[in-house]
């Protein structure tokens, strides 16, 4: 595939590959984009702004719209795609099409909403006789820069937004898994989006963030990804506004009046989708000293049912973890971890990208695989004596994307949304759930801003106020 940039698709001799995780076979190649691809792109789309500006909010929802309806239409190329890209099973990457849908489809309403408020100028003095109202305009040039794990859903919540509120939006798209945002663009021209508005550069994150981050034009950065790459575009944006969408190692609590197999099942979902490359995946589950023993076996024979395999076939239950080196890695972590004193309940074994669904009991908060994050196949079981530790435990690291808590009890329930550090918080579920448009973000090193298209809204546009005297 091609790149988008200045109004047209570019091509480059230069080229990278895009691979299967699964069996490592060539898929497609994009361009290397450079620098100056990012200086070419940001010219045309300052003229795009400036566009979408003058743009009535009917036309921005109607594009969008359209736009819902060519995915629809192309939704099987699209989930096929993602996975081969991605390597996430096909009922997940479908999943993932109709969230993006959706995603769109929120953003597109949205897009009717945004408004200003009367501020009451004689409630100060001197203010008799004076009216007061702001006004929300776009910021202009909107960055998205996005991460592998969700290359449709995690885009569409940046460009759906940022086309709502009536800017204009440059795409990083991940070096693993560019095609799908390449496809997004495709929709969104052919659903009318002026090609002076959107770009899709694809190459190294290096130089291409460093020339996005640093670009004056660029009013707005939002970007998911790890925390310390996250640290480096802030520090590189200067005074712009930015959205940061960084790591986690959700917290799960399980009470001792917890009913233990809805518990197992919803951690087994949340600790192992897309093999656990989610940010908001189960990672640390805290339980009872005195239930530990029951709840992993409740846990155990649901971990294992979760066949590995090819990502295709529509009976493999988890697929492969994006690169091999990844993978490695949870590998070292799990052999740490056991080395340590933790126990190996299942798993550990890895062959090439695709890691063994893994349970360690007996983790130490200390160690690595309790401290950051894994954003991998296992879970570490942690156990605490009372409920007072265990929200220690909860809040013990420097992240809070997500937590949840299984309990009967009410009075602890509304004591941990209270006490626990986290953007998003989950009585009787698991971490791993969000519905698309609700705010979204975290807390401590997670981040800063807010996602879902009415939030994220507010975040790409600019707040005038207007005095009349």
């Amino acid at each position: 595939m091609r790149m988008f940039f200045a109004a047209e698709w570019h091509d480059r001799a230069d080229r990278i590959n895009v691979t299967n995780p699964f069996n490592g076979e060539v898929i497609d190649t994009v361009p290397r984009g450079t620098a100056a691809d990012v200086d070419a792109a940001i010219g045309t789309l300052v003229e795009g702004a400036k566009l979408m500006r003058k743009m009535p909010s009917s036309d921005r929802c109607r594009i969008l719209r359209k736009t819902v309806e060519l995915i629809q239409k192309r939704s099987e190329e699209f989930a096929k795609t993602i996975t081969l890209e991605e390597g996430k099973i096909l009922a997940e990457s479908r999943l993932e099409v109709s969230r993006g849908c959706e995603t769109l489809e929120v953003s597109a309403e949205e897009a009717k909403r945004i408004t200003g408020e009367v501020l009451p100028l004689d409630a100060a003095p001197g203010g008799a006789g004076k009216f007061g109202f702001t006004l929300r305009v776009p910021c202009g040039i909107v960055a998205a820069i996005t991460p592998f794990n969700f290359p449709l859903n995690l885009v569409t919540h940046k460009v759906g937004p940022a086309i709502a509120a009536g800017n204009a939006v440059l795409i990083k798209p991940a070096g693993d898994t560019p095609l799908t945002a390449l496809k997004l663009v495709e929709c969104l021209l052919e659903a009318g989006l002026p090609p002076q508005a959107i770009a899709c550069l694809t190459g190294p994150g290096s130089e291409l963030g460093a020339a996005i981050c640093t670009d004056r034009r660029v009013r707005k950065i939002s970007f998911t990804g790890s925390y310390e790459v996250g640290t480096a575009i802030c520090r590189m944006a200067g005074v712009k506004r930015v959205t940061m969408e960084l790591g986690s190692n959700s917290p799960v609590i399980v009470m001792d009046d917890a009913d233990l197999d809805r518990a197992a099942q919803l951690v087994s979902m949340s600790g192992f989708a897309n093999a656990g490359q989610v940010c908001i995946s189960a990672q640390r589950i805290l339980t009872p000293r005195t239930r530990t023993a029951d709840f992993l076996d409740a846990l155990k024979p649901r971990v294992e049912a979760l066949t590995t395999g090819n990502p295709l076939d529509e009976s493999t239950k988890m697929g492969p973890m994006i690169r091999e080196s990844d993978a490695a890695r949870v590998e070292n972590w799990i052999h740490e971890a056991t080395s340590a004193g933790a126990t190996l309940v299942t798993g550990g074994t890895r062959r090439g990208t695709l890691h063994a669904p893994t349970i360690l009991a007996n983790v130490s908060p200390s160690q690595r695989i309790s401290c950051d994050e894994l954003f991998g196949p296992a879970v570490a079981v942690t156990p605490f004596t009372d409920f007072d530790e265990a929200l220690t435990l909860a809040n013990g690291t420097n992240y809070g994307l997500s937590a949840s808590i299984f309990t009967r009890d009410l009075d602890r329930a509304l004591r941990f949304a209270r006490e626990v550090d986290a953007g998003n918080l989950h009585i009787n579920w698991g971490t791993q759930w969000r519905a698309d448009f609700m705010p979204y973000g975290g807390l401590k090193d997670s981040g800063t801003g807010k996602e879902g298209p009415r939030y994220a809204i507010r975040e790409m546009t600019e707040e005038k106020m207007v005095v009349i005297h």
